[in-house]
């Protein structure tokens, strides 16, 4: 599934500055094919309007999926298109004619159990692509977990076709070593009872899962805290940071496991879209977003950026608008025949009046909903790191960093000619998934440091997890500049705040998950917190909700247009009359079978 790096040619080399020409190009072709289908199709009226509040993968899917049906569609959007998918420009940072360096909220990560967000990029053009945006995915060959003090654990990622990087002595040495070290630290007796528990998840059946399992920690569902430490740092802590990005002490079985079960199918080759771990081969929206918008822009339609929602206006049993505010702060309404909900929930929910959640309780239960911060910064570095090709995951690390050096991934980028003033040569990518636990160099959380003081202390945690084990990974000397999310504001004052929170999963909250069609019969929710299979704040779910608001849309209007396809995370056949047994035993009042206590 993975490309040749150079199956694009020259032209993948200048993608930015051909896009838009290429865009043209597609929107020029559409608008003829509509000339020659003459002027009864022309004219034909669209079906009805949309008011897709939320520019987020959720709002530009429910956007892509409605016009393709012929809906007159309208998306608002607060800040920038992309939302938390975005890649964004780093402020006076461009030199010479350069373009700005690239900086994100949090690096993109798009792994083959996806099916439904994979389709969407498969139908957005991109110039010489035969796939369209999906041909710019690319495939880390390894994955580390960077132990403090310790050799790091270097896992390659194979997949048919797939070759890793090539190894130097140096590195089997150092992988041998922490492959010893590990089976070592983890006793045979603790893998083996990891492996009883997995198996046990494997053959439960649905209701055992959604009820006994949704309410049970990971944590303790895999008896973490009767084991040793690296079985606690790898296979409880560094699994949900790594799968679920959340806390192992307070994440849902059920959404772990689910995760972890459809991650080994995965690299078993089964029910896959393609390798493991994939990343975008370029800045996220020079690969991804700037093409869609481009694209939604030829189908018809509208953007209104820098547009706050405010409240949903209900009245007779319907929403009556959308209550705006505009980039200069005045106030207006949006009106449409129907109305999509794309924010993320914590923003949503905000705009849930009494009498609207007093129409449909679910719209209340998600105020039970959590959120919390997991935020990215950036590091600009003027040498290449001696790093691994892929993500890696600093197990020891007291805000529980993740990171990926991007310049290796994005083999027709030049950074020196492309971005910045001609120094910058690679971007570390990290995410900083703790912020309310004290740190190394100042003994504070990262909401009590400030913008700089987080900057200091995620580098030095880099370098305690890198440069332990007689080598120098990251140099100081190298580091040219960083950047921290804008949307984290306040740091090092009483009153910390984060436009970009992340939906995570405690116990419980699976069934507090609210549909996508709402008691409402013009209004739809549509985002990474709506119920649908893949129980995970995540792209795929945003982008699986908003086809589950196009449907529900579909059928109350009796369209006769094609429904969404939603594809459902892989089930393996094999293990489907063992859960059929499972649920005998789970009405019987009995333990899985493997459930050995």
């Amino acid at each position: 599934m993975d490309r040749s790096r150079t199956s694009h040619g020259t032209a993948r080399g200048t993608s930015r500055r051909t896009f838009m020409a290429g865009a043209a190009a597609v929107g020029g072709t559409a608008a003829l094919a509509s000339a020659v289908g003459g002027t009864a199709a022309a004219a034909a009226p669209a079906p009805g309007s949309v008011a897709v509040l939320g520019g987020g993968v959720a709002g530009l899917t429910a956007a892509h999926e409605l016009a393709e049906r012929g809906f007159a569609v309208t998306v608002y959007e607060r800040r920038a298109l992309g939302g938390k998918a975005r890649s964004m420009d780093v402020p006076g940072s461009a030199r010479g004619g350069r373009r700005p360096l690239p900086a994100e909220h949090g690096f993109r990560f798009i792994p083959g159990i996806y099916h439904n967000l994979p389709d969407t990029m498969r139908r957005i053009p991109f110039p010489g692509n035969a796939n369209g945006v999906w041909d710019n995915l690319v495939a880390p060959p390894e994955m580390s977990f960077a132990r403090t003090g310790r050799e790091d654990l270097r896992i390659p990622l194979p997949w048919p076709g797939h070759r890793p990087a090539r190894l130097t002595l140096d590195d089997i040495r150092r992988a041998l070593t922490a492959m010893v070290d590990t089976a070592l630290g983890i006793p045979a007796h603790e893998t083996a009872s990891f492996v009883g528990r997995v198996l046990v998840f494997l053959t439960s059946c649905d209701e055992r899962r959604n009820e006994i399992w949704e309410r049970t920690p990971w944590w303790d569902f895999i008896r973490a805290e009767r084991m040793s430490y690296d079985y606690q740092r790898i296979l409880a802590i560094g699994l949900t940071r790594n799968i679920v990005a959340t806390k192992a002490e307070e994440a849902s079985t059920r959404t772990v496991a689910t995760l972890l079960e459809a991650f080994v199918f995965n690299a078993l080759g089964r029910g896959a879209d393609g390798p493991l771990d994939r990343i975008l081969d370029a800045p996220t929206n020079e690969a991804w977003i700037d093409p869609w918008v481009a694209h939604l822009t030829s189908l018809g339609v509208r953007f209104e950026v820098g547009w706050t929602v405010r409240e949903m206006a209900y009245g007779d049993g319907r929403i009556t608008a959308a209550v705006v505010e505009d980039p200069q702060g005045t106030r207006s309404t949006a009106t449409a025949d129907h109305y999509v909900s794309a924010m993320p929930v914590e923003h949503a929910r905000r705009t849930w009046g009494p009498a609207l959640r007093a129409a449909d309780p679910q719209l209340a239960r998600c105020d039970r909903l959590h959120t919390d911060w997991m935020t990215g910064i950036q590091f600009y570095l003027t040498e290449r790191a001696p790093l691994l090709h892929g993500h890696l995951n600093c197990v020891d690390s007291p805000w529980a960093l993740t990171a990926i050096q991007q310049a290796g991934h994005w083999p027709d980028r030049d950074f020196p000619a492309d971005y910045g003033d001609g120094t910058v040569v690679d971007c570390l990518s990290v995410d900083i998934s703790e912020w309310d636990r004290p740190g190394i160099l100042y003994g504070r959380t990262a909401k009590q440091c400030t913008r700089a003081e987080v900057a200091k202390e995620v580098w030095a945690q880099l370098k305690a997890a890198l440069n332990d084990t007689g080598r120098t990974v990251l140099k100081d000397s190298a580091l040219h500049s960083w950047f921290l999310d804008p949307g984290v504001d306040g740091l090092g004052t009483p009153n910390p705040t984060n436009e970009d929170e992340l939906l995570i999963h405690p116990v419980g909250t699976f069934h507090l998950r609210p549909t996508a069609a709402t008691a409402i019969p013009n209004f739809y929710l549509a985002g990474d917190y709506v119920s649908v299979d893949i129980d995970l704040a995540t792209m795929e779910g945003a982008n699986a909700s908003a086809r589950q608001a196009v449907n529900a849309l579909l059928e109350r209007t009796g369209s006769a247009a094609a429904r969404c396809t939603v594809t459902p995370l892989f089930r393996a056949s094999e293990f489907e009359a063992l859960k059929r047994h499972d649920r005998d035993r789970f009405r019987w009042g009995l333990p899985n079978a493997f459930d050995l206590g």
